[in-house]
């Protein structure tokens, strides 16, 4: 296909799309939870030929030599599946954000004035290897009352080719239209080109994906960006905090899911806890399998663990890899983390309330967790049903972007017969 073809298939589908957007504006939540529902029973439904679709794209990235942090983002399993399709359950008993009053009140000359939650439009996502994205994302926003292009990466184009076909029959069978849920296709980069660049057609374009992916669609979109960025997290052990409690939490972030955006990469231990914690840590995560990439204090404790370098402790792993250090004060590991995170989720393990709001107001990160897992930064774990994404930015939304992120307001002004 040449470029200009593709260019207009993107547009096409946009268009489409805008027609769909039309009808869900005005959709009853009663409708847009039917869909849902019906969307989750057929995913279950059709696990079979969703799983046989994954595993022509698993063979292709073993074949290609994908590592194994990418494979497990990758791979479906029955459990996956139905965990995505619960999810859309999960959505479908939110409340409906459209049509919520964010504020309102009476002017002093008598007009009524109402801010009112509406949906986006159409959505474009772009996205790498994850095809539980595209169950999530197609449930969010049909719930927002937003259409959706979804132009995965080739990587996991039969997983996402299965789960769309079959949403989009369950759509087909309710009062919304299947356009509502679209796929783009991956087989040529330039689809991702012009689905970020068909202003006036897309009204929002979400990346997620690895640093490079997000970097691109945030230099060449001319349709609005929400930047949801990479996972350099923290785990900050505190002078006062319980050992006991720390190691749990530093296991849990590091090895629970190596893979994913919310899993630690770096652990900073205050000194005066170093001697007792260190070699509790180091012990803890080699049995784990996980390699430490530490300062000198690491690398005095254990000869296995790896001298690290600037680029280890700025570095979003996704692998059983880990960068350490020991700091001497909580001052200095907010400004260690202030150099070298993306800004996601950070945790401190204490039992001091005045260091948790030190350390709460000092990172600059989206998510903070006190004595608790960088795991948790999730919109299922925050009771948001699934997520669309981690929000790293600052504009509109910032952390997991659940149903409301996925809204924009109108001012509605009431009068009687008012003129200025």
């Amino acid at each position: 296909m040449t470029i200009e073809s593709i260019k207009g298939e993107v547009h096409a589908a946009a268009r489409r799309a805008r027609i769909a957007a039309g009808v869900l504006a005005s959709a009853t939540r009663a409708q847009k939870d039917a869909a849902l529902l019906g969307m989750s029973d057929a995913l279950v439904a059709n696990i079979d030929a969703i799983l046989a679709a994954n595993v022509l794209d698993v063979a292709a990235a073993r074949e290609s030599g994908t590592g194994d942090n990418l494979i497990d983002r990758l791979q479906l399993d029955p459990h996956r599946v139905r965990a995505f399709a619960d999810g859309l359950r999960g959505i479908a008993a939110l409340p409906d954000p459209v049509g919520e009053v964010v504020r309102g009140s009476t002017l002093p000359n008598g007009l009524r004035m109402q801010q009112i939650r509406v949906p986006m439009g159409v959505i474009g996502m772009i996205y790498e290897g994850r095809p539980n994205v595209t169950a999530d994302a197609a449930a969010i926003c049909l719930k927002a009352g937003s259409a959706v292009l979804l132009r995965g990466s080739s990587s996991a184009a039969h997983s996402n080719a299965a789960i769309i076909s079959v949403m989009r029959d369950a759509l087909s069978a309710t009062s919304l239209p299947a356009d509502s849920v679209q796929q783009i296709s991956a087989d040529d980069r330039s689809s991702a080109t012009h689905l970020m660049q068909a202003r006036g057609l897309v009204d929002l374009v979400i990346p997620r994906g690895g640093a490079g992916l997000i970097r691109a669609v945030v230099q060449e979109s001319t349709v609005p960006v929400i930047e949801t960025g990479v996972g350099n997290c923290h785990v900050y052990v505190d002078a006062d905090a319980d050992l006991d409690m720390a190691l749990a939490v530093v296991l849990n972030a590091k090895t629970h899911r190596p893979s994913v955006c919310n899993a630690a990469e770096s652990l900073l231990v205050h000194k005066a806890v170093a001697d007792a914690f260190v070699p509790r840590v180091i012990a803890a995560l080699h049995e784990h399998g996980v390699t430490i990439h530490g300062d000198a204090t690491f690398c005095a404790t254990h000869p296995d663990v790896v001298e690290a370098t600037d680029d280890d402790h700025a570095t979003e792993y996704l692998s059983l890899d880990i960068s350490a250090a020991v700091v001497d004060s909580i001052d200095d590991a907010i400004a260690h983390i202030r150099i070298y995170s993306s800004g996601h989720t950070e945790a401190i393990v204490t039992s001091s309330l005045a260091a948790s709001q030190r350390f709460t107001t000092g990172v600059d990160s989206a998510a903070v967790m006190i004595n608790a897992s960088t795991r948790f930064t999730d919109g299922a774990e925050l009771g948001f049903g699934a997520e669309i994404g981690i929000s790293t930015q600052k504009l509109h939304a910032r952390g997991p972007m659940g149903l409301t992120e996925m809204t924009t307001t109108t001012y509605v002004v009431t009068g009687t017969g008012h003129v200025r």
